[in-house]
């Protein structure tokens, strides 16, 4: 984002293995200052020590979140890093054991907890408007075709990437369904496999399955990247006063005593940032700002990493061993 957007923030220097793609971004993100002030570099030790750095973001292939984000904590940086938080349950416990050992604070990015339907069906669970969750159920059914895997070296690997459709692209959206279900896992039971990828990946294109709460919730999940392109995001909550359905970034609450709610989007929010769906950059912005903010205060971030890994990290992490042990998976 443009550094006039993070008025309290310096954007001191950029690291990649490849130096014209760190000198991009260094170009990209200099806002209204010359982009040679914006320091490049190819080591990321280097860049922390030299540029005298108070926050890390990594931006990194999954497999690099973990030993970075423990690396520039050890050397004084506080870290919000993109989703997933790692890619096994030893690395983020690592990670949460080096922020307490080193004292920074660790964030992670799950910024669709800030989209305006999210919010709309947070507030109104949260005052119990829609009374309890009886029922849950997501679908992402999304498009990556075979590039997306050969034009990279780390993407469709387990080593590297941890997984495919639901480390990459369901995280999100059964991080929102189970947190609107109030994250209290029983079990997990989960089928997935490789079904148009065959020879380009090792990980699945699919996955379907059940999460059971200890509330008595049963929450089914679909997600699959071999559509013909990118559909919106799906979630529906069946409750004890009314539902509550959430499409993409927005979302409709029909109570039974006949009113209704919405949240959209506000076209405002949105901005260039250098392509994609606008709310990779809306609600990153948010969540960012949050950061920073919480940072400025002294407090931790709303999304830290001692959350994530007891809710959206461990859920994951034993959404796979379900499905590649074909076993169920009890908490």
């Amino acid at each position: 984002m443009p550094a006039k957007a993070q008025p309290n923030v310096d954007l001191c220097a950029v690291c990649d293995l490849i130096p014209s793609r760190a000198e991009a971004m260094a170009k990209l993100f200099a806002g209204d200052r010359k982009a040679s002030a914006v320091m490049c570099y190819t080591d990321y030790v280097e860049m922390i020590q030299k540029s005298k750095l108070d926050v890390v973001h990594i931006c990194l292939p999954h497999y690099l979140h973990a030993p970075v984000a423990i690396e520039a904590m050890k050397l004084g940086c506080d870290v919000l890093t993109e989703k997933p938080m790692a890619i096994t349950m030893k690395q983020a416990e690592e990670m949460v054991k080096a922020a307490k050992k080193y004292k920074r604070r660790l964030g992670v990015i799950f910024q669709n907890r800030y989209n305006a339907g999210t919010q709309l069906i947070r507030q109104c669970l949260d005052s119990g408007r829609l009374g309890k969750v009886l029922a849950a159920k997501c679908n992402v059914t999304w498009y990556r075709d075979d590039a997306y895997y050969t034009e990279s070296d780390w993407k469709g690997t387990w080593d590297k990437e941890g997984g495919g459709a639901i480390i990459d692209q369901a995280i999100h959206t059964l991080d929102l369904m189970c947190w609107f279900c109030g994250y209290d896992i029983d079990s997990i039971d989960c089928t997935m496999a490789n079904r148009a990828h065959q020879g380009v990946i090792e990980v699945e294109d699919c996955a379907d399955g059940l999460i059971t709460f200890k509330s008595g919730i049963r929450a089914s999940f679909w997600a699959m990247n071999y559509y013909n392109h990118d559909a919106d995001v799906e979630i529906e909550l069946s409750c004890e006063k009314g539902k509550a359905v959430m499409k993409a970034e927005s979302a409709v609450i029909t109570l039974l005593d006949g009113r209704t709610f919405s949240a959209a989007p506000d076209p405002r929010q949105t901005f260039n940032f250098g392509g994609g769906p606008s709310y990779w950059g809306a609600s990153h912005y948010k969540e960012i700002a949050d950061f920073y903010a919480c940072l400025a205060e002294g407090k931790e971030p709303p999304i830290t990493g001692e959350e994530v890994l007891a809710t959206a990290h461990k859920m994951a992490m034993a959404v796979y061993e379900s499905g590649r042990n074909h076993k169920v998976v009890r908490f």
